[in-house]
């Protein structure tokens, strides 16, 4: 039982990447998930979360129109597509099931792994300028 994040890596300013999460041993239906991510010396940040049985999105102000997250229920996976990278996106992102809503999640109160049924391993993101 376990979320398993993937898709980071190293890209350009500008460029995309698409992160993973997906679901083993357990059904992500009930849940929001959330992605987080956490810069180097930096506290960790909710940065979008799905309901998954209904697909109702939420974003933290400063990804907005360049972070889509969206859900595939065949696949039991999350995903995050981060378009126009920028350098200050660099940071490892998680990701998170629970049943805290989602406004909650993109609160610095809801990025604690305790919050949650869930978390992922991380996924590194690295982006140059």
């Amino acid at each position: 039982v376990q979320l398993q994040a993937s898709g980071g890596g190293l890209a350009q300013a500008g460029g995309s990447l698409r992160l993973s999460c997906a679901a083993s041993g357990f059904t992500l239906g009930p849940y929001a998930v959330g992605w987080f991510r956490q810069a180097s010396g930096k506290a960790r940040e909710g940065v979008s979360c799905i309901m998954f049985s209904s697909s109702e999105t939420y974003y933290r102000e400063s990804v907005k129109g360049r972070f889509t997250i969206s859900a595939d229920n065949a696949k039991n996976t999350v995903y995050l597509q981060i378009d126009s990278l920028k350098p200050e996106d660099t940071a490892v992102y998680y990701c998170a099931a629970g049943f805290l809503n989602c406004q909650s999640q993109l609160t610095p109160a809801g990025t604690k792994t305790d919050l949650y049924y869930y978390w992922g391993q991380g996924t590194e993101v690295t982006v140059s300028s």
